[in-house]
């Protein structure tokens, strides 16, 4: 895993912790949920690719 990669997913972390706290102090607590659900989308959308690479290399490994 590149150390872009790790850059990239916790800068998503930070924008959306702000996003959550400057929405749950406005109550709009609802939409503060759906910002954070959809922060763990799109990181976990960044890290399938790894892990597919992952399993395909264990996989090539033990010759499965």
């Amino acid at each position: 895993m590149d150390v872009d990669m790790i850059f990239k997913i916790a800068a998503i972390g930070i924008i959306v912790a702000i996003l959550n706290q400057l929405l749950v102090r406005s109550g709009r607590e609802e939409q503060a949920l759906l910002t954070t659900i959809a922060g763990l989308v799109v990181a976990l959308m960044m890290i399938i690719s790894q892990i597919s690479e992952l399993f395909t290399t264990v996989k090539n490994t033990f010759g499965l």
